[in-house]
């Protein structure tokens, strides 16, 4: 019934039942709500003044108005119309004094925090191979107004109204990660909105799998990533893609380094994973996708790539696509691809190009790929709230960058800096992980020198060398957290070239030589070991020998 069809007696009836003999009858019993009065309006002197209603709610007498006693007041019209302007005035300038403050005179605190961190990344060597530094372009966009606005959901499809710019950055941001893969956007999709390539991973598991299906990907010490699933030794579940799913790794030779592939694939027939992972962050040799979609099509697997650390290179064509493979491919945004802090999912979609060796019973076995509504329908709203509009414009600019010949030539350079360094550390009689490397990093074995990873790390962090230790399996097939892991990207993109790295690979070793004397002399035991760090003129000597050096090359985004 339509509003122009309510009965003016309309009630709500309610029904008695009497035991009366008498009277068996049920009877409409209507309960009035609100007593009906006729609104009275009384103006009086040119003024109008709004008579107190009073009504009836479940026979209580209500007033809609609190009674005020005028009396004695005598409105100014033209002190009113004096005020209302100053108090608007008024709030005026205390938005503009809250809201346009710049960061120094709002919070002096934090911001002389945020100096001292731009300092350090200027005088600093940076070569944690998980990290980058990114244009003013992107820097920009990360602090613009874009962080205002609430879009939860996919363009064409918000939650909130008011999102038609927005829609067409994430459009644009789509485009623009499709072409700088070289990708068919008839044949892949992509989501640009996780937080991060952790939250990607999880996304994906969530969105194909159900609680306690399996996974299996590089074992962590191997050089895989938590986020592939990880238990320590003592079986205590670290990553929550082991808490709820089943999880069960693949691993390098540990004479080698390399990734026995024959054992995985023995592993895997025999696990038989929903998922089968490719991909890590701290190996430095190129995969074998090939072999990988071999093993996942024998025991039905989705095979999905986690190319957080070689995404630049893959896009750059300076190492093997793993598109050409797999069914999935997930990656961080802020690595070697030099954009902001985030993740991003392709997936296959359209027909498929293959058929899997072996199906279980809740895989689609249609000849159509049907990740896209799964994949983005775990991201939002499964897992995350509104994306971040900020981040998403920055990426987009970083794309752009990312399909230029120039961006070509930075990858090719970060290739043979790393490779000048590995190069630099083996004539210098130190060992390496597999040899070498392939792509923008290496794991450098310290036990030969019998350092730990973590007492040189900690060295090198207090000469304003940044990099981070790492487990490797020693010549006895052992774990030790002897190596640290180095990566070239950051470097490169201050304009450092193959000689700077000889120079790095110095300071690199004369860390080495400070740990050693420190150890030899106070003991591995880092409490111990940090109490000869206070003072040590040998870490002040390397410290200033760094700087000078770092100083020289220019910061993207700002200048010091």
């Amino acid at each position: 019934m339509g509003f122009t069809e309510t009965q003016p007696g309309l009630f709500l009836g309610f029904s008695t039942h009497h035991s009366s003999s008498s009277s068996n009858s049920i009877q409409s019993v209507p309960l009035q709500l609100l007593d009906q009065k006729e609104e009275q309006i009384r103006v009086e002197n040119g003024d109008d003044h709004d008579e107190d209603e009073n009504f009836n709610l479940l026979g209580h007498s209500i007033c809609l108005k609190r009674p005020r006693d005028v009396s004695g007041f005598t409105p100014n019209p033209s002190k009113c119309l004096a005020v209302e302007p100053m108090g608007l005035e008024a709030r005026r300038a205390a938005v503009r004094s809250w809201g346009n403050q710049p960061l120094s005179s709002a919070d002096p605190e934090v911001h002389e925090i945020m100096e001292k961190e731009r300092h350090r990344q200027f005088k600093g060597i940076e070569l944690v191979a998980s990290e980058n530094f990114v244009c003013r372009a992107v820097k920009e966009a990360l602090g613009s107004h874009l962080t205002n606005k609430y879009s939860e959901g996919m363009p064409g499809a918000r939650y909130y109204t008011g999102n038609q710019h927005i829609d067409q950055i994430e459009l644009l941001c789509y485009e623009r990660a499709l072409a700088a893969f070289s990708l068919d956007p008839e044949k892949w999709g992509v989501n640009v909105q996780p937080y991060s390539c952790t939250s990607a991973n999880f996304a994906v598991y969530t969105g194909l799998l159900l609680p306690n299906d399996r996974i299996m990907g590089l074992d962590s010490p191997s050089g895989g990533h938590m986020s592939h699933g990880y238990y320590i030794p003592g079986g205590k579940k670290v990553s929550a893609a082991s808490i709820f799913f089943d999880s069960f790794p693949y691993k390098v030779n540990p004479q080698t380094g390399y990734i026995d592939y024959d054992k995985l694939e023995e592993r895997a027939v025999d696990y038989r994973p929903k998922i089968l992972i490719c991909g890590g962050s701290s190996y430095p040799r190129e995969w074998d996708y090939a072999r990988f979609r071999h093993i996942a099509d024998k025991c039905g697997a989705v095979l999905m790539c986690d190319m957080a650390h070689i995404s630049g290179l893959v896009a750059a064509k300076e190492c093997a696509s793993p598109f050409d493979y797999c069914d999935i491919v997930t990656s961080t945004t802020h690595k070697s691809l030099r954009g902001p802090r985030g993740g991003i999912i392709f997936y296959r979609k359209g027909t498929k190009l293959r058929k899997q060796g072996v199906h279980h019973s809740n895989v689609d076995s249609s000849n159509h790929y049907d990740f896209e509504e799964k994949i983005n329908f775990a991201v939002f709203p499964s897992l995350q709230g509104g994306p971040h509009n900020n981040y998403i414009a920055a990426l987009a600019i970083a794309l752009k960058q990312v399909a230029t010949p120039e961006f070509k030539a930075y990858m090719q350079q970060v290739k043979r800096n790393a490779q000048a360094l590995a190069n630099a550390l083996l004539r210098r009689k130190c060992r390496l992980v597999t040899g070498g490397t392939d792509n923008h990093l290496l794991l450098w074995d310290l036990t030969a020198l019998g350092l730990t990873g973590r007492n040189y790390e900690k060295v090198c962090e207090m000469c304003d060398i940044t990099l981070n230790k790492t487990a490797i399996f020693g010549d006895n097939g052992a774990l030790s957290p002897g190596g640290v892991r180095i990566g070239t990207p950051a470097m490169t993109t201050r304009g450092c070239v193959e000689a700077d790295f000889e120079t790095m690979a110095e300071f690199l070793l004369r860390a080495a030589q400070i740990t050693f004397n420190v150890q030899r002399e106070y003991g591995k035991l880092q409490k111990d070991f940090i109490k000869g760090l206070q003072n040590n003129k040998d870490i002040v000597d390397l410290r200033n020998r760094v700087e000078t050096f770092a100083s020289q090359f220019a910061m993207p985004g700002y200048d010091i």
